[in-house]
């Protein structure tokens, strides 16, 4: 007796926020594929048709009403039959508007799944957007039921607010369970995933589908690296990273259920992904957004060197363009590792000298400063200038400024408003700086599959081994403002990612005055990361999207052992308050 057989696609791909039309031609292109590989079922990503995440733009009714209109022509080209599909989409029912997934089949919309659980942490805001939707039953497929939990649907854990969407489907006869997910990258998050996913095959007993979407979006990348388990927890298939890829899974069904055995591929971990991540950043910003291409300050230094390597891995080199601004301070090693940098990238370069500018600033302030003794003002001054003329090239040529800032300088404030912060992107901005040394090594002896830049060694070492300097005036090097990067970043590693307490971090060893110090700077220092680029989002907690500090606050950790809370001066919900004040 022949098993029965069940084939799913999935269409792993790249989206656009708000480009139904071009989100449904992927679609149409992908349901070919399907058709042609003899599949079943076609599954897309989470909102696919309107792109993920939409944000706002989905509370317009001319918006909901295109995404409804796109998803409804798809139904209707099914009606001559080939495979089904299921497709994320906004949906509007009873005015309220849902986060929903569309099984399209046999020339309609067959069934509708609304998410249930909406996350509202981090860079997700659902809450605010979408109603949760109930937990629903499987849709049938071909005589097969399938499951359809919306990416938030098997993340949560028990709680009141939790709806187990995925036992409502057990119980309800559900045999497969696929997922449709906007689940953004971050480092280490293919372990969690993975163990999310375990965690709902154990408890449902099935086997399990998880589409991820790729691409950027603003500073968002999603990696892709989708997957399926087999109930008895082993591998299925996965899907590669950081690249479009439309697969074809076939599933038999024995006496223990239903069973794949797909492709595995395997995926980028640690630094790796960290560059293909800001790579793909990158180049969807620039094309999604139709800049012609980018431009960058080539300075000499790591933070530019890498920035521009990435920019010719993600765009080519005959669309990154990149200029020497000097200035007295400027050293000659500088010049010539700018300008062997733009040599082995093989980018267009060319050094215009900020003299002449700097110093007719300089004299038409001599009348306001006079007096007053040189400080950092002056530094500033050259800062400004380099990024007047930068955005002025800008300006007349279309080409986007890449900034080029580090996640640890933009930290401690070490970065000139409207000066070398100026720019429309920076895809090193979640990135310490002792990340870019590991990550500048590692791209002269790899370079990711797809990237667009040249193979071996890009960024000469001597960037690499000297000393960082922003070369503002004689002799400075970054250390004489700052710790070591890799004291720095451990401080900040703690303060930013962890929230830990300050007396947490001097009891692990740094110095309390450093410690102080460091904190006092990552505080003062938010009114300019409130207006700095946006840029490739890498840990959990960004700034801008996950990290969200007020600029006016007068809060600060004194570095002292915490209170501990009194517990008998609070009184418990439902308490009468004559159990507090009696008298």
């Amino acid at each position: 007796m022949t098993e029965p057989t069940f084939k799913i696609t999935l269409a792993q791909l790249n989206p656009t926020v708000g480009d139904v039309p071009g989100n449904a031609a992927k679609a149409r292109a992908a349901r070919d594929k399907a058709a042609a590989d003899g599949a079943d079922l076609l599954l897309l990503p989470e909102l696919f048709i309107c792109g993920y995440p939409p944000e706002d733009l989905v509370l317009k009714p001319a918006f909901q009403a295109a995404c409804r209109a796109a998803v409804e022509e798809l139904a209707r080209e099914t009606a001559g039959g080939g495979p089904a599909v299921l497709i994320g989409t906004p949906w509007v029912e009873d005015g309220k508007l849902y986060n929903a997934c569309a099984l399209l089949d046999q020339g309609r919309i067959a069934a509708l799944r609304f998410k249930a659980n909406l996350p509202n942490y981090g860079v997700f805001d659902e809450k605010r957007l979408f109603a949760r939707g109930p937990a629903a039953g499987p849709v049938t497929v071909r005589g097969i039921r399938v499951g359809v939990p919306i990416c938030e649907d098997i993340w949560l854990e028990e709680s009141e607010e939790y709806e187990n969407v995925v036992e409502c489907l057990a119980e309800t006869g559900a045999e497969i369970l696929v997922v449709p997910n906007g689940s953004p990258y971050a480092r280490d998050k293919n372990d969690l995933r993975l163990s999310i996913a375990v965690a709902r095959v154990t408890e449902s007993g099935l086997p399990l589908v998880y589409l991820n979407q790729i691409g950027g979006q603003d500073e968002l990348v999603f990696d892709g690296a989708s997957f399926a388990l087999n109930a008895d927890l082993s591998v299925a298939a996965q899907l590669p990273a950081f690249e479009e890829n439309i697969a074809t899974l076939r599933w038999t069904k024995g006496v223990e259920g239903w069973r794949c055995s797909g492709p595995v591929v395997p995926l980028l971990e640690g630094d790796k992904a960290d560059y293909a991540a800001c790579v793909l950043g990158l180049r969807d910003y620039v094309r999604k957004n139709g800049f012609p291409g980018v431009l960058l300050g080539i300075s000499g230094g790591i933070d530019s060197a890498l920035c521009a390597a990435i920019a010719v891995d993600a765009l080519g080199a005959d669309q990154v363009r990149g200029v020497m601004l000097p200035f007295r301070f400027t050293a000659q090693v500088s010049l010539d590792d700018a300008a062997k940098l733009a040599k082995a990238l093989a980018i267009r370069y060319e050094v215009l000298p900020i003299a002449d500018a700097v110093n007719g600033f300089e004299k038409i302030l001599s009348g306001p400063f006079a007096g007053l003794p040189r400080d950092i003002t002056e530094e500033n001054l050259q800062a400004r200038t380099r990024g007047t003329l930068l955005m002025a090239i800008s300006n007349k040529t279309g080409a986007m400024v890449v900034t080029t800032g580090n996640k640890s300088e933009m930290s401690v404030g070490y970065a000139t408003i409207y000066g070398d912060m100026n720019g429309g992107f920076n895809p090193i901005k979640d990135i310490y700086k002792t990340e870019v040394f590991r990550l500048s090594s590692l791209r002269n002896e790899w370079k990711p599959d797809g990237a667009l830049g040249p193979s071996g060694e890009v960024i000469p070492v001597n960037i690499i081994t000297r000393p960082p300097t922003a070369e503002l005036r004689e002799n400075q090097t970054d250390q004489d403002s700052l710790p070591p990067y890799d004291m720095l970043d451990g401080i900040l590693e703690r303060l930013v990612e962890r929230e830990e307490p300050l007396a947490t971090i001097i009891a692990a060893g740094f110095p309390a005055e450093m410690v102080t110090r460091i904190d006092r700077l990552l505080n003062v220092a938010e009114y300019k990361r409130r207006q700095a680029a946006p840029g490739v989002k890498v840990t959990e907690k960004n700034f801008g999207r996950d990290r969200r500090y007020p600029i006016t606050n007068r809060f600060r950790d004194n570095g002292k052992a915490l209170p501990a809370p009194d517990e008998k001066l609070v009184a418990r919900a439902g308490r009468a308050s004559a159990d507090v004040f009696d008298g």
